[in-house]
């Protein structure tokens, strides 16, 4: 077995900014997810309708500009679009503490926040997917994945439990003006990236009107056999593990009266999951073949759900964090071998357009997952989304058991994607 994907010096210099950046993002990311739903529960008194609604803002703009977004990349410079992402979010996190201080921080601004810096989102992601291709080639993508998720769930370990420390210590403002601070760190690792022999090779401006392009992406991936079942797999599970996700601030910090520093730990166990999955889905795809490494685990971790739904004080939270770690490990190995899969079977020019449809549905579906948690939560108890989104979880292997995926061979020995 290799230990390339352990060591970012090994790979060309572009890349190796493009990892930075995506540390740095990644960490302020962490400290954020964390910090805007305690600060809506602990500061402005939100309530559970109103945390769902933060949360399904902060997924809205995939929804919105999903499928726009990826006309744009693939018309424009990919890391230029990654940068002024990168800055617009620094500028809306740095409102925060801004507004905080001046003692004029409501609702209204935290909802208008978290939906402006998740259009930038939007466009940072797309953009730094179909970026990766260019900059690695496409046959080291699983590689190149494998180590970018492997040093995200790294920081989601200790930067979630790290972030509920600092948000305990500093409150939820100022620990958001790290967002800023990582989100300028990012944009000026990305400025270093200088074009390489791959960058831009093969890529033409699409050709039609805008209407045209837009469409030729949803169909590369609603007409694929094996992207449409990754799809509905992948929607399944963003839309019911955000379900449990969303409602668990107020479990913690309201039913069991616990506070902002285990919840941090709590989901930091996620991140102990997901490095877990990340770092062993090569091996495990190498050992029983990547269509079972995408649908088995789903199968496997099927009753874990269940013990977060059951989450209390004393051994049963320990039960929970060992349910939630198991979910995050199933999702750690579909996330190196289904970004990967997608990658491969997409031409350059389509990877903008199809990687923004795919974050439409993904993030959409987290968006609705997010509504339909501040609904249950509000007319049916917070518990409720926990068991929706626990039942719903265990069946989310199923479409890929049911497609072509289930025989999947190494996306990278996948004949290359025709232009």
């Amino acid at each position: 077995m290799t230990t390339t994907v352990a060591a970012p010096t090994r790979w060309p210099r572009p890349f190796r900014y493009v990892y930075a950046a995506s540390l740095a993002d990644s960490l302020g990311f962490q400290v954020g997810y964390l910090a805007v739903p305690v600060l809506a529960v602990s500061v402005l008194a939100a309530t559970p309708a109103q945390v769902g609604l933060l949360a399904a803002l902060g997924t809205a703009a995939f929804l919105l500009v999903g499928l726009p977004a990826g006309v744009w990349v693939d018309r424009s410079p990919r890391r230029t679009v990654m940068v002024a992402a990168d800055l617009a979010r620094a500028a809306l996190y740095a409102s925060i503490p801004l507004a905080w201080w001046a003692d004029a921080l409501a609702l209204g601004q935290l909802y208008a926040v978290v939906l402006l810096t998740g259009v930038g989102t939007v466009f940072g992601d797309v953009a730094a997917q179909s970026f990766l291709p260019e900059l690695v080639g496409r046959d080291r993508l699983v590689a190149a994945n494998s180590l970018l998720m492997t040093t995200n769930a790294t920081i989601q370990i200790g930067g979630r439990g790290f972030g509920g420390l600092l948000v305990q210590w500093l409150g939820a403002p100022l620990a958001l003006a790290l967002n800023a601070v990582t989100h300028l760190l990012s944009a000026l690792a990305l400025t270093r990236v200088r074009p390489v022999a791959t960058v831009g090779t093969g890529r033409e401006r699409p050709a039609g009107g805008f209407g045209r392009q837009l469409a030729e992406g949803v169909r590369h991936v609603l007409g694929s056999p094996l992207l449409r079942p990754l799809a509905v797999s992948l929607a399944g599970i963003n839309l019911t593990v955000n379900l449990m996700t969303t409602m668990l601030p107020v479990v913690f910090l309201r039913d069991l009266r616990l506070g902002a520093g285990a919840l941090g730990l709590f989901l930091g166990a996620g991140g102990v999951g997901a490095l877990l999955g990340a770092v062993t889905a090569r091996p495990l795809a190498a050992r029983i073949g990547h269509g079972r490494a995408l649908w088995l685990p789903g199968l496997l971790v099927a009753p874990a759900g269940a013990l977060v739904a059951l989450v209390d004080t004393g051994a049963w939270l320990w039960l929970a964090g060992l349910g939630w770690l198991a979910m995050a490990w199933r999702t750690g190995i579909g996330n190196v071998i289904g970004v990967s899969l997608r990658q491969r079977a997409t031409p350059d020019a389509l990877l903008g357009r199809m990687n923004a449809t795919f974050r439409f549905l993904l993030t959409g579906a987290i968006a609705v997952g997010a509504g339909l948690a501040g609904l249950l939560g509000q007319y049916a108890g917070p518990r409720t989304p926990l068991w929706v989104g626990a039942i719903g979880a265990a069946l989310t292997w199923l479409p890929l058991y049911r497609s072509p995926v289930r025989t999947l061979p190494d996306p990278d020995r996948l004949p290359p994607a025709a232009g």
